[in-house]
């Protein structure tokens, strides 16, 4: 019932057009054509053959809109980079997407061909397969489009592409001069972004940064996103015996990595969740004005507890968004020796924990892994960055090797800024109410070198359905969201700010 419930709500808040609805479903049918040719291409960005297709693909649909397109070379993958011609007078938006994808293991799909798109339709039992046939234009926007990427991301740069199309034939005069960048190593944590804003950082030159990546709220409502948290890593490991050795002959004499790395991390969080560190937290503060924000968002904690099957939440905030506010401390990892039916009876030789840390925009990423660090050297063990040799194992009691991840820093726009109201009011016109804002979402995306750099304010207007299963088997975008999309790209780019 309460899956009806959420569709039927979706359909009201996304699709209670105006009568000026520039939105017809033979349209989203053309889309859904273009997206099929465009998810046919592989798009793995650990192989550079896949990118220079889709770029290749890139470049002939926008030239083909009016747009001026640029291949940029970067010290990895290059960028994807067009723009309409430019009229000095108008503010300049920059659109950002990307059009790489993970990985695929084709044994893991409902389907022989993750990069072959299959349409299907729920039914009590389940997911069934639909014809492309009957796709006519009595379109079903319940209907899904399963296949890699569909939805994380070359679905939303096909919706702007016909959105494109449809401003062009009603001759709207765009009130910007616009310009789309698209990332080829989003999936692999875009490593050359920096470097490659700082050098095209004329050509790049904007007012404003729209980012179209992610899902809208689980409600389904319009949603505009100020902000995201970055993200850096560290890898801990601890030391036993040089080999692993027999339990029974040093159980109880040779000290037991997995139990030292265990004690160490215990003494980095408290029982409900928060960092004993000290300093961790420095600098942030939640005024009346944010919380209000905060809690307006619809999130239903009853029902988060309930998908994650957990009893209680940790207490780093008193809510779900207030928790996202602070900067995490996360095992992602953890690791010694031998499990389940592999386990054997030695005393393992080490032991390693696999952390990552999520930043907001008051934290700096190296000064929380020097926090960390200082923290464990307090618990008396000595930290390398190597792992040890004989002698020094021989020298010290507690050893631990620290291995640093690079950092990606959060961002965070000011949420009174003029050109997110002007988001905030076009969504409202368009949906019939105001969408959800979120002031800070949990995930990373690597936006932060264009604030940085260009100076400029960066919202983010999610596109897809929040159960697109991105990243993982069967990812897919629902065509109500497409419809969705071309809509919100129409009226983002038709009415001025």
């Amino acid at each position: 019932m309460k899956k009806s419930l959420s569709f039927l709500l979706f359909l009201s808040v996304c699709f209670s057009y105006s009568q000026d609805s520039v939105l017809t479903k033979s349209k989203v049918a053309n889309a859904i054509t273009e997206l099929r040719d465009f998810v046919a291409i592989p798009n793995d960005a650990l192989n550079a053959d896949d990118i220079d297709s889709n770029l290749y693909w890139l470049r002939k649909k926008f030239t083909e809109r009016g747009f001026n397109s640029s291949i940029l070379e970067t010290e990895g993958l290059p960028l994807f980079f067009a723009a309409l011609p430019v009229d000095d007078s108008k503010p300049t938006i920059l659109f950002y997407m990307h059009l790489d994808g993970q990985s695929v293991d084709p044994s893991k799909w409902d389907q022989p061909d993750p990069y072959k798109v299959v349409l299907k339709s729920k039914t009590d039992e389940g997911w069934k397969t639909e014809a492309f046939s009957d796709l006519t234009d009595d379109i079903n926007y319940d209907w899904r489009l399963f296949g890699r990427s569909t939805s994380d991301d070359k679905g939303p740069i096909v919706m702007f592409l016909n959105a494109i199309d449809i401003l062009r034939k009603d001759n709207v005069d765009i009130p910007y001069n616009v310009k789309v960048i698209l990332d080829s190593e989003e999936e692999k944590s875009s490593a050359p972004l920096p470097k490659a804003v700082r050098t095209y950082k004329d050509l790049l030159k904007a007012d404003f940064l729209v980012i179209n990546d992610g899902p809208v709220h689980v409600s389904g409502k319009p949603t505009i996103v100020y902000g995201c948290r970055g993200i850096t890593t560290l890898s801990l490991t601890t030391y036993g015996p040089i080999k692993p050795q027999h339990s029974g002959h040093y159980g109880n004499y040779a000290p037991n990595p997995g139990f030292q790395l265990a004690q160490l991390l215990a003494t980095m969080k408290d029982s409900e969740g928060k960092v004993l560190i000290k300093g961790y937290y420095d600098g942030i503060t939640l005024d009346e004005a944010t919380l209000k924000i905060l809690r307006s968002v619809p999130d239903n904690a009853e029902e988060i507890n309930s998908n994650l099957a957990i009893s209680t939440p940790e207490k780093v905030g008193s809510f779900y968004q207030e928790s996202l506010q602070y900067p995490s401390l996360n095992i992602r990892g953890l690791g010694s020796a031998w499990i389940g039916d592999q386990a054997r009876t030695i005393v393992p030789s080490t032991a390693t924990a696999e952390l990552d840390l999520r930043l907001v925009p008051e934290s700096d990423g190296n000064r929380l892994k020097n926090l960390v660090k200082n923290h464990i050297k307090k618990q008396g063990y000595y930290v390398m960055s190597t792992v040890p040799t004989k002698e020094e194992r021989l020298k010290y009691d507690h050893i631990v090797t620290v291995q640093e991840g690079s950092v990606t820093d959060a961002f965070r726009t000011d949420l009174n800024n003029p050109f997110g109201n002007s988001i905030v009011k076009t969504l409202e016109n368009k949906f019939g109410e105001k969408p959800v804002q979120i002031r800070i979402m949990g995930g990373t995306v690597p936006i932060s070198p264009f604030i940085n750099e260009l100076k400029i304010p960066a919202f983010i207007v999610p596109m897809v359905n929040p159960d697109n299963n991105q990243h993982s088997p069967n990812e897919n975008l629902k065509i109500g969201q497409i419809a969705y999309g071309i809509e919100t790209f129409y009226s983002l780019l038709s009415t001025k700010m």
